[in-house]
């Protein structure tokens, strides 16, 4: 027999059975609404990641360490956003444990970490490399401190040696003055090393003008001073040199150095006045103040003298410069400030010259006359004379010699014939 009744009674029990509704949908819809947040969330982070990355690389052209440091700071900080997303939904969503040894959630919490360790390692080895080369650079200062500190050192002992420092002063008339001067025979050298100085420093713009103006300098050297035989090819620029120093030190044995200033009188104490009143001046500036001073007709008589006016011409292709001063001006051509160094050097070397009682005597060497170790030295060190025995020849004269009492200041001078031993 087939037995019907408990299957009956199965099915009456269940439709008595009470059901009670579960809101299914609206958790469902909950979750849902959370995750879309959350995926809002992270484009507007991953948009805010892109802007401080285009920040970043921004800084680096031109390079801007504050602004790199900022735009470091931002892309950790929208960095450390996206990690706090991933803990908000690991922790709403966790998920069931796992049988297996390893847990991948722990797992991916390490890597993400791991990830996080690297960046901070790169920060802190950038913030190291900055600080490696802000102490290079502090290094660095600091050597030129002291390599300053010597080379004041050194000049303070060399102007000492040479009578241009006294011991130290607090008087307050010297306030205005760098050091004390104290005319001496040794004041006076250190100004004709000077002045030579100026002679060769106004002769490099010279011939380097005149070769960009196409001008033969072999040639030019030449008819300076035709019967001279050089050692070398460089040294016709010792033929420029001469040149400048025939025409700048022409009347310098006058009290007024060829100069007219009317019936002025000036004393030797009036002269060292005007030595010591116009050193530490830039010349340009003596001549803004006046440029009809006897200095100002220095200046403008000795550049007229010095540039021919057939090389300013092919200089500049025009007169002008020569034309304005003529006219009585001084211009703040490049050239001219140039000059104006070596007229300033000379027109103080004069002025101390005339300083002294009794005053310093000039002399100069002829071309052809025999070399004198007392009177002369050679511009060019190692030499021996040519073939022959004959005592080396004069050359050229590139700057003239002194005599203050008894002691001499030698004649700088350029010998013909002589070799060179290297």
């Amino acid at each position: 027999m087939i037995r019907t009744g408990p299957k009956e009674t199965q099915n009456h029990d269940n439709n008595n059975q009470k059901v009670y509704p579960q809101p299914v949908e609206e958790s469902m819809n909950q979750k849902k609404d959370s995750i879309e947040a959350l995926i809002l969330q992270i484009f507007n982070n991953i948009s805010s990641l892109k802007t401080a990355y285009i920040q970043l690389q921004d800084a680096h052209t031109p390079y801007d360490p504050e602004k790199i440091q900022a735009a470091d700071k931002l892309v950790i900080q929208e960095l450390m956003k996206l990690s706090e997303l991933k803990h908000s939904y690991r922790e709403s969503n966790p998920k069931p444990a796992s049988s297996s040894p390893q847990d991948s959630r722990l797992a991916t919490e390490i890597q993400e970490q791991q990830n996080l360790l690297k960046t901070y390692e790169v920060m802190v080895k950038k913030f190291q490399t900055q600080i490696q080369t802000k102490d290079s650079e502090i290094v660095e200062l600091q050597q030129q401190i002291q390599e300053s500190s010597q080379r004041k050192l050194k000049l303070e002992k060399k102007l000492k040696q040479r009578g241009l420092l006294n011991k130290e002063q607090e008087d307050s008339e010297e306030e205005n003055n760098f050091f004390s001067i104290e005319l001496t025979p040794n004041l006076f050298c250190s100004a004709v090393d000077a002045a030579y100085k100026s002679i060769h420093d106004f002769s490099k713009p010279l011939i380097n003008m005149m070769k960009a103006a196409g001008w033969d300098l072999d040639a030019a050297a030449n008819s300076i001073e035709p019967a001279v035989i050089y050692a070398k090819r460089a040294h016709k620029k010792y033929a420029f040199e001469s040149h400048i120093c025939q025409r700048i030190f022409s009347g310098f044995h006058e009290e007024s150095f060829s100069v007219e200033a009317g019936d002025l009188t000036v004393s030797n104490e009036g002269f060292f006045h005007q030595f010591l009143a116009v050193r530490a001046m830039d010349p340009l500036d003596i001549l803004s103040q006046n440029p009809d001073s006897v200095f100002g007709k220095f200046c403008r008589s000795k550049y007229l003298l010095i540039v021919h006016p057939k090389m300013e011409n092919s200089f500049f292709g025009n007169l002008d410069q020569r034309n304005y001063v003529l006219s009585g001006g001084h211009p703040r051509t490049p050239f001219y400030q140039a000059f104006l160094k070596l007229a300033k050097s000379i027109w103080m070397l004069h002025r101390l010259a005339y300083s002294f009682d009794p005053t310093v005597k000039v002399f100069q060497v002829k071309n052809g006359a025999e070399f004198s170790e007392v009177y002369m030295e050679s511009v060019v060190k190692n030499i021996v004379p040519g073939e022959g025995d004959q005592r080396p020849k004069v050359g050229l004269m590139v700057m003239p010699g002194f005599m203050i009492g008894a002691n001499v200041i030698q004649s700088q001078v350029y010998l013909s014939g002589a070799k060179c031993v290297d």
